[in-house]
């Protein structure tokens, strides 16, 4: 399924990104791999613990996921989306909701319109959390917003292939 296809990690240096490249780079042979975050440090670190030919294969490309124009750039010619970014710890999201929202919801927004926008991609998965149903806290309701963001996505895709 992703051999010889280009795939893009959202918030590809977190805890899911950095297991996933791992498992897609043996399991199969992707023609490439984009790691999208804005951490150049956990950028730096992830990629060293690959060999110089694991590098070829992966690209560590610095970005925001509020950054349309950027997430644009990033897209271009992939194949698969997976979306890892957001701000998940509860404390700092109760202290900062206003980032969380950007982030979290206008982020995700910002990938559905650019993935809608790419003729190319042909799938995109978010991943959620449990935190999403029946939200107690913010970072749960923000999730809960991006998730519905995502499904609404399927309604107006309109021809497009991507799902």
């Amino acid at each position: 399924m992703f051999n010889n296809k280009k795939i893009l990690v959202t918030g590809g240096t977190g805890s899911f990104g950095k297991k996933f490249v791992e498992i897609i780079s043996k399991k199969y042979k992707p023609k490439k791999i984009i790691i999208y975050s804005r951490d150049e440090l956990k950028q730096f670190e992830m990629a060293n613990k690959y060999s110089q030919s694991e590098k070829n294969k992966i690209r560590f490309f610095l970005g925001d996921i509020r950054d349309k124009e950027r997430l644009k750039i990033a897209l271009e010619d992939t194949d698969y989306v997976f979306h890892a970014a957001a701000l998940k710890q509860v404390p700092s999201s109760e202290y900062n909701p206003t980032e969380t929202i950007k982030t979290n919801i206008i982020g995700s927004q910002n990938l559905i319109e650019a993935c809608l926008e790419n003729n190319k991609i042909k799938k995109v998965l978010a991943l959620s959390t449990d935190k999403a149903s029946s939200p107690i806290n913010l970072y749960g309701a923000t999730k809960l917003c991006a998730d519905k963001l995502f499904i609404a996505a399927n309604n107006f895709k309109g021809n497009k292939k991507i799902t």
